[in-house]
């Protein structure tokens, strides 16, 4: 569990950055950490899917995964909710310990690294993806900080939590997904992080929230297939 180790740490030690630096950081200085970050999802999220490619049984089942996850992300508003709930809890002049908690248990738990990371990690021991999601989050969680204080390094554990539950889920149950399976959920994966990464840069919204049904697809298409089999 060494990247969900580092992911939690990074979290504790952005949010102490962040209580250090008390004013706040300026808006130029998010944006190009964002940017660089940006870049750095794009490149990843595109390996994954050129890299994985080649090992697909099923050529056609990502751009399936891509469609149906979308649409039934869409029925369910995930994308919408999500950002209503974050300026609901982040409205107000004063800022509220609890609406900052709940803010960012959101936006560091909610995503294709986070809950795509520890399965990796759990079943090829590749950290990668938790690397990246514990930079990011160290430059999150040095904005909230910044904006919260101390509180905010409650948290960590619920990052650790949740990770360590996909992660075990992922141990127990490693001889039920296989290598063809795992290449799917990585294509998958890659191109959910790849928005990611062009949400991060502003060049397009992809909405990525919405298409993480997508990610549910390929494990039921096997599923069909050992039922049928």
């Amino acid at each position: 569990m060494i990247g969900t180790i580092v992911n939690t740490c990074t979290i504790v030690a952005g949010t102490l950055i962040g209580v250090a630096l008390h004013k706040g950081i300026k808006e130029k200085y998010k944006n190009v950490l964002y940017d660089a970050l940006g870049l750095a999802c794009f490149a990843i999220g595109l390996n994954a899917v050129v890299t994985n490619l080649p090992k697909s049984q099923y050529p056609v089942l990502f751009i399936a995964a891509m469609a149906i996850g979308s649409v039934v992300g869409v029925a369910l508003d995930i994308d919408g909710r999500f950002h209503r709930l974050v300026e609901r809890r982040s409205k107000g002049g004063e800022t509220r310990l609890a609406d900052g908690l709940a803010t960012a248990t959101l936006v560091y738990c909610i995503g294709p690294l986070s809950m795509l990371g520890p399965v990796i990690s759990a079943l090829q021991g590749d950290h990668t993806f938790l690397f990246t999601n514990a930079t990011l989050d160290f430059v999150t969680a040095t904005i909230f900080g910044s904006t919260y204080g101390v509180g905010m390094l409650l948290a960590a554990p619920v990052l650790f939590l949740w990770q360590g539950m996909f992660y075990a889920v992922a141990m127990l149950s490693s001889t039920a997904v296989s290598e063809a399976l795992m290449a799917e959920l990585l294509i998958v994966g890659g191109l959910l992080i790849t928005g990611s990464g062009l949400s991060l840069l502003r060049i397009k919204d992809c909405h990525v929230l919405n298409m993480l049904p997508a990610l549910a697809v390929p494990p039921i298409w096997y599923l069909l297939m050992w039922l049928v089999g």
